[in-house]
């Protein structure tokens, strides 16, 4: 059977090109890296750990508080 882009779909994963694939969703977004261990840095507004690593260089933010500054900060129309 076919998927979509007509490419024929097996279960070893055949007809996926590994090189089109892109390696993170990170870098697709262009966010900085996230840590793959501790140490994480402290969130600057809760003082929670963030995702980022300790020696990010800038203003960390939790999820949370990243959350929130987007939509404090998002056109309001």
């Amino acid at each position: 059977m076919s998927d979509y882009c007509g490419a024929e779909m097996t279960t070893t994963g055949a007809g996926v090109d590994p090189a089109a694939t892109p390696a993170s969703a990170t870098e697709m977004a262009g966010q900085a890296p996230l840590a793959a261990g501790p140490p994480f840095a402290d969130c600057v507004l809760c003082q929670e750990p963030t995702e980022y690593p300790d020696s990010y260089k800038g203003i960390t933010l939790c999820p949370v508080c990243e959350w929130r500054e987007a939509e404090r900060t998002a056109c309001s129309g």
